[in-house]
């Protein structure tokens, strides 16, 4: 039923536009994968803005014929790369007939001015219609990021849709004082409750839920064209190499950096050439939880590199070059 209704509204309007925002790692990459397998038949295009050197989420996506996935990684959507947003939607149009458009933000990224790009941009607005953002909050890390991020607590208080998620790692008690939380900064949003940020798909696509007034009313200024500053403290680093990582060191270093600097280890997120692994292996952290698992195989004509970017406050990226080095295998 979505399928057809996104199908019938980009043949006669707009095409319209769902912006997935939240902070880092709370499961943005894994509900666009969740769209895009329920979304058969359909051309969707993906916009993938990561705050960081290397893009993983992309290599992460699943992708067929009728995707086109699009990257951005050389800043954030909501100031340095604004006019790429536009340039980039222009041309996907001329380029196919698309049925719906999904964005990615950063999971620092302030969500107004990206709204605002599609409200006041001449060249998009008659084209793109923004059909609602939908925010997605990571439920065991969501009080330390509203305390640690003005972007976490405008994504909240800017949201059409809320799925709160990874609610598997957490109480029926703290999922109340969540909603609580949330409503203190969002009363009008719709909140609905996820794992693995898995949700039916006529919730959260073609539900018109972006209202104009009603953003103006959170951020009356938010279509003024003004520049958005990220926390100088905050940044972002990639260690890279094309010889085998021994993962049990490597699981070992981080589960004991996690420990010591969880308040500032923001996100950690990589592919893997593994020691003993014929597939890529992908490991995420958020803040202290810490995951590993397999990948699909390498293809025969890929080169095999471990990539793995870092996101943080006030890190030093020579301590980590020298952890991560001593876990590469020697000899290889």
């Amino acid at each position: 039923m979505v399928m057809q209704q996104v199908r019938q509204g980009s043949l006669k309007q707009r095409v319209p536009v769902t912006v997935i925002t939240g902070f880092l790692g709370s499961g943005k990459t894994t509900l666009i994968n969740h769209i895009l397998k329920g979304q058969h038949g359909l051309k969707v295009a993906v916009i993938v803005n990561e705050f960081g050197e290397i893009g993983i989420d992309g290599q992460l996506m699943i992708s067929d014929d009728e995707e086109q996935l699009v990257e951005f990684n050389n800043g954030c959507l909501c100031c340095t790369v604004r006019g790429d947003l536009v340039r980039t939607l222009e041309d996907l149009t001329q380029r196919a007939e698309l049925d719906a458009v999904l964005v990615e933000t950063t999971g620092l990224a302030d969500p107004a001015p990206v709204a605002s790009t599609f409200i006041v941009a001449d060249e998009i607005k008659s084209k793109f219609n923004l059909d609602a953002f939908v925010t997605v909050v990571d439920a065991p890390n969501l009080q330390r990021n509203l305390v640690d991020s003005h972007e976490a607590q405008e994504q909240v208080a800017f949201a059409d849709i809320i799925l709160i998620n990874k609610t598997d790692l957490v109480s029926p008690e703290a999922i109340v004082k969540i909603e609580q939380q949330i409503r203190g900064l969002n009363p009008i949003a719709k909140i609905y409750h996820t794992e693995f940020s898995v949700v039916d798909l006529p919730l959260i696509l073609g539900t018109g839920s972006f209202d104009l007034e009603a953003k103006l009313e959170v951020d009356p200024l938010f279509l003024d064209d003004l520049e958005h500053e990220h926390d100088a403290a905050i940044g972002s680093f990639a260690l890279t190499t094309n010889k085998p990582i021994d993962m049990n060191k490597f699981m070992l270093w981080m589960n004991a950096l996690a420990q010591e600097k969880g308040e500032d280890l923001y996100r950690t997120k990589g592919l893997f050439y593994a020691q003993g692994f014929p597939e890529r292996v992908v490991f995420q952290s958020v803040r202290m939880l810490t995951s590993m698992r397999r990948d699909r195989l390498w293809k025969p004509d890929e080169e095999k590199l471990t990539q793995l970017v870092v996101i943080g406050r006030d890190l030093n990226r020579d301590e980590f070059t020298e952890g991560f080095e001593k876990c590469i295998v020697s000899g290889k």
